[in-house]
């Protein structure tokens, strides 16, 4: 049973290298990603793609009774991994923690990291073609034609260099 996570709790975000994620930072990490994408969404894809070690990880915890939990996630991949550019990927928010601002926070902090990490720099993305008007409110634009990834339309994405 997932625990109810208080929207008013304040959430803690760490950014780490995958050589920087503890053990249970990465278990929580991994499980929010299997539970989202695989039972939710019931995609069969491999998860564990080899990026993850080429990428910082950005972690959003809020704290309930029963102690922390991973409310929302995502990945920032090096440029040369996925794309030529540096690549935003697996977001995602705990289905505990939806309709909170947790998704815009979680893209607000992995775009100042991206920033910070790789000033200039454009970021592509595959999006979900339903998370296109939500992404092009971070300034990413549409660049390819819809495409199947995993049995869900996608769309490539493109947030040009600031």
């Amino acid at each position: 049973m997932t625990p109810e996570i208080s929207p008013t709790a304040p959430i803690e975000w760490r950014t780490a290298r995958f050589t920087e994620l503890a053990a249970d930072d990465l278990y929580d990490a991994l499980q929010a990603r299997l539970a989202v994408f695989v039972v939710e969404q019931q995609c069969a894809y491999q998860d564990a793609d080899g990026a993850d070690r080429r990428a910082h990880h950005v972690l959003g915890w809020r704290w309930t009774p029963s102690g922390r939990v991973l409310a929302a996630y995502c990945r920032l991949v090096e440029p040369g991994v996925k794309y030529a550019e540096p690549s935003i990927g697996r977001v995602l928010t705990s289905a505990a923690g939806r309709r909170q601002g947790l998704g815009k926070e979680l893209m607000r902090q992995a775009l100042a990291l991206h920033d910070a990490l790789y000033p200039g720099q454009g970021n592509r993305i595959s999006a979900q073609r339903y998370l296109e008007r939500f992404y092009g409110g971070f300034g990413y634009r549409t660049v390819s034609a819809p495409y199947d990834e995993d049995g869900l339309p996608h769309v490539e994405m493109l947030r040009a260099g600031r």
